[in-house]
C-alpha cells in the first residue's frame, strides 16, 4: 500500500510517499480502505516531533490521525461493523491515516452519513468534535450567552461558529478581514478583524472565549470575560494547566483546555446535524495523496479557510 512515511522528526523533507506492507486488522480492529484523510496542524506538529513524548521514537511512522473510507476486513471480535460499511475514523496517536489502508480500533470508527462525501467526512473528527465538546461540555453553552470564537475561519472555528448558533448564542468571530464574509455566512453576529482590533481591549465581555488557535493566553483574555466566564484553548500546556488549577480554587472566571474525544454520542450528534443540513463542512482545498507536502505547507501558513483534505482514492 502507498503511505506517507517518515523515518525521523523534522520538516517536510523527512516525509515521502512510499510503499509499505498492507496491514491486517487485529481482533478488535477494522481495516479501512482510506478514501480521504484530514490535514490538521497537529499532523505537522507530530512530524516536527512536538508530540514525541506521546508518539515515541520508533520508526518508520505513517502520518495522519483522521480519515474516512470503506471497511474491507474486520477482526475476530468485531460486532458493530461489516465489510462494505462507509466509516469515519477519529484521531489516534497511533497514526496511520495518510495511507491507502489503515487499521483502527472498533471504538474509533463511526458510520459515515450518506449525505456527505468522503472528503467532507474526513474533515469532521478532530475539528468538529473539538468544537462541540469545547462549547458544550467545557463552556456549557446555552441560548443568549455571548461567545467569542478566536480563529473563526479555521477548521475548528468554522464548526464552532455554527455550533454556537445552533444553541442560539450571540457569536463574535475573530479572523482576518478577507474571511469575514465566510464567518458571517456561517452565522456570526459580528466579526472582528484581528489585524485592526484587539478583542481583549474593546470593553466587551463574553461568557465564553474559545481560542481555537491558542494565540491568546488566559491572562490576556481574563479581562474580556464576564464574572463567571470561561476561557477555552486547544493547546494543552503547563501554563494552561496552571491556569486551570488556579481558577478551580475560587469561584468566578475559569480556564479550560480541550483535547479531541472519541465518544460515539458526540459523533452521532455531529452527524445528525450534518444530515439535516444544520451544520456543514467547509473545505478549503483537496490535494491528492502525492501532494501531501504541499498540503502540509499550506496548513502551516495559518491561512486555511475551514479544512484541508487529502484525497487517497
Amino acid at each position: 500500500m502507498k503511505a506517507v512515511v517518515f523515518h525521523a522528526y523534522g520538516g517536510n523533507d523527512v516525509i515521502g510517499v512510499t510503499d509499505m506492507p498492507k496491514l491486517s486488522p487485529g481482533p478488535d480492529e477494522v481495516l479501512i480502505r482510506v478514501h480521504a484523510a484530514g490535514v490538521n496542524p497537529v499532523d505537522w506538529k507530530i512530524r516536527q516531533g512536538e508530540a514525541r513524548f506521546l508518539t515515541g521514537w520508533k520508526f518508520p511512522k505513517i502520518l495522519g490521525i483522521e480519515c474516512s473510507g470503506e471497511i474491507v476486513e474486520t477482526g475476530a471480535h468485531i460486532t458493530k461493523f461489516k465489510a462494505g460499511d462507509a466509516v469515519i475514523s477519529t484521531g489516534s496517536l497511533r497514526l496511520g491515516a495518510y495511507a491507502e489502508y489503515t487499521a483502527v480500533l472498533e471504538s474509533r470508527a463511526f458510520l459515515k452519513p450518506e449525505s456527505i462525501s468522503f472528503e467532507e467526512a474526513a474533515a469532521i473528527p478532530i475539528a468538529g468534535m473539538t468544537a462541540a465538546v469545547a462549547l458544550r461540555d467545557k463552556g456549557r453553552i446555552e441560548a443568549g450567552k455571548k461567545v467569542l470564537i478566536n480563529g473563526a475561519s479555521g477548521g475548528v472555528g468554522t464548526f464552532a461558529v455554527q455550533i454556537a448558533k445552533l444553541y442560539n448564542a450571540d457569536v463574535t468571530g475573530v479572523c482576518s478581514a478577507g474571511n469575514a464574509g465566510l464567518v458571517k455566512d456561517l452565522g456570526a453576529d459580528r466579526v472582528i478583524d484581528y489585524r485592526e482590533q484587539d478583542f481583549t481591549k474593546t470593553g466587551e465581555r463574553y461568557d465564553i472565549i474559545f481560542d481555537t488557535v491558542s494565540s491568546r493566553s488566559f491572562s490576556e483574555c481574563r479581562k474580556a470575560l464576564t464574572a463567571n466566564g470561561v476561557y477555552i484553548n486547544t493547546l494543552p500546556s503547563l501554563s494552561i494547566f496552571w491556569d486551570i488549577f488556579a481558577t478551580s480554587l475560587l469561584p468566578g472566571k475559569k480556564a479550560a483546555t480541550i483535547m479531541v474525544g472519541h465518544k460515539k454520542a458526540d459523533m452521532d450528534w455531529l452527524c445528525g446535524h450534518l444530515e439535516t443540513g444544520r451544520l456543514k463542512v467547509i473545505l478549503d482545498r483537496v490535494y491528492p495523496l502525492e501532494q501531501v507536502k504541499e498540503a502540509l505547507n499550506f496548513s502551516e501558513t495559518g491561512r486555511v479557510r475551514g479544512k484541508v483534505v487529502l484525497k487517497v482514492i
